[in-house]
């Protein structure tokens, strides 16, 4: 696993305890938009050489969640082409 991998969780004293046993960093993180301070979620960065297979069990057990960023997405395709012109819909 080559990519940097981010636990999130709602509770500090969860993310504390997953980053040391990962050896990982705990950080606060904020939703977009989103204004109380209390509501933003704890995020562990997680190591980049971290194995998931160890990683995802503390997480769950912890009720955290993971995001992976752009990993596992796939490949943007690209939109279809926009029309030229006004479409008619009736004939005249």
């Amino acid at each position: 696993m080559g990519e940097q991998v981010v636990a999130y969780f709602w509770e500090r004293e969860d993310a504390e305890q997953v980053a040391g046993q990962l050896d990982a960093v705990v950080r606060r993180d904020r939703f977009q938009g989103e204004d109380d301070d209390e509501d933003h979620p704890w995020m562990v960065l997680v190591p980049g050489g971290a194995d998931l297979a160890v990683v995802e069990p503390l997480v769950t057990q912890y009720d955290g969640w993971l995001d992976a960023g752009d990993a596992g997405a796939p490949p943007a395709v690209e939109p279809p082409p926009l029309p030229t012109a006004p479409k008619r819909l009736k004939k005249g």
